[in-house]
């Protein structure tokens, strides 16, 4: 794993940040990818707009952990508009690249952090900043 991996993705994978649950969650995103398996499912805290906790559970690759441990460090402390801004290359590249093949799981990490957002939005009968927020319909 060493050779293809960058220095950040073993330490994320082997250090993980933020496992877990958030206790009593404001928002759940969880999404899965049919074709490789992994499956991530991400929750958060928020006051004020802002996530105050965040946690990830991932059944997957190293490089799903790795990029489910980085997109957590990624909007910790970050208000929903900039959390919401984080994209899959964001992730890649804050982890110093992934392998084309590998791409996917930071698809997964960035799209689970969005499906909490759209989540606490809905809980809170906000639907109607969803596409504001996240700049797309809400699921509702």
């Amino acid at each position: 794993m060493s050779g293809v991996y960058s220095d950040a993705v073993l330490e994320h994978f082997r250090n993980p940040r933020n496992v877990g649950e958030v206790d009593d969650p404001d928002g759940v995103g969880e999404v899965g990818n049919p074709t490789c398996g992994d499956v991530m499912r991400i929750t958060i805290k928020v006051a004020g707009d802002r996530i105050t906790d965040v946690r990830f559970r991932t059944f997957g690759c190293g490089a799903a952990i790795a990029t489910s441990s980085m997109v957590t460090e990624m909007v910790k402390g970050r208000t929903l508009r900039e959390a919401a801004a984080v994209s899959n290359r964001a992730v890649a590249e804050a982890l110093g690249g992934l392998p084309p093949a590998k791409m996917h799981c930071s698809n997964l990490a960035a799209d689970a952090v969005h499906a909490a957002i759209e989540d606490y939005l809905v809980r809170q009968g906000r639907e109607d900043e969803v596409r504001d927020v996240l700049g797309g319909d809400p699921k509702a």
